[in-house]
């Protein structure tokens, strides 16, 4: 969902985030994505004190604040949105993180130990080029660590049924991975967190409903209806399989 309006919707959603996860796995990011599973893709990255790590499409950073605070790396969020990058700037502050606005590709000057690009794949509709950036961004032994949504690509219906559907570009993990090694990249780790993101989704969208007056005179019954809209449809998609959430490491030799 687009929010222009970010500050807004980070507020008025953020008391339904911390009901939905699990203790401890909050840390301020907008996906489906734990925090036990953020900081176990960093560390398969090999993110650590000194690595220069380049987190692309950050939004608010929450998944970077929690690396830099729990891994001590360098850190450089970079996103389109001046709003969200205003957002993470105040909420990072005390931690060494930059920030940047800025729409990719292009990517900012490298070169980088690690690439991260977590929940926003599926909002290129041509992954070659955005993937051909990141491997050039690397500096050699570098990793490119995100999140994958696996599939065909949405039918009519599908694209009629889910909000915002122009955002939402899915891949075949074939194609994906023949495009990440056609790159120069290899696949060094992938795990699958499908049915972990379907149960995140639905208890979202139950945290949603439970807080929704709230929600409702914070951003409007509209957007309120598109967010629950979109979050029946990942945790049906990926319930039955329609849609498959991957995690993957991928290293420049």
């Amino acid at each position: 969902m687009r929010q222009d309006a970010r500050e807004a919707f980070t507020d008025a959603l953020e008391r339904a985030r911390v009901a939905a996860y699990p203790p401890g796995e909050f840390v301020g990011q907008e996906s489906f994505m734990r925090a036990s599973e953020i900081r176990a893709l960093a560390v398969q990255a090999g993110i650590g004190p000194g690595v220069a790590v380049l987190d692309l499409c950050c939004g608010v950073a929450g998944p970077g604040r929690y690396i830099t605070a729990e891994l001590r790396c360098g850190y450089l969020g970079v996103d389109a949105a001046a709003g969200a990058i205003e957002i993470a700037r105040d909420l990072a502050d005390g931690l060494p993180c930059r920030f940047a606005v800025g729409r990719v590709p292009p990517l900012p000057p490298g070169p980088f130990d690690v690439v991260l690009l977590l929940e926003t794949i599926l909002a290129f509709p041509d992954k070659r080029p955005l993937v051909e950036a990141i491997a050039a961004a690397l500096a050699p032994g570098g990793r490119f660590a995100f999140t994958f949504e696996e599939g065909a690509p949405l039918t009519a219906a599908e694209q009629a049924a889910m909000p915002d559907a122009d955002t939402v570009w899915l891949t075949p993990l074939d194609e994906l991975r023949t495009i990440v090694e056609a790159a120069g990249l290899v696949i060094r780790t992938q795990e699958d967190h499908t049915a972990a993101h379907a149960a995140m989704a639905e208890a979202l969208r139950d945290a949603f409903l439970a807080d929704a007056d709230a929600i409702t005179a914070a951003i409007g019954r509209p957007a309120l209806d598109i967010l629950l809209d979109s979050h029946r449809l990942w945790s049906s998609w990926m319930a039955r399989g329609r849609v498959r959430k991957f995690a993957l490491v991928a290293e420049k030799p």
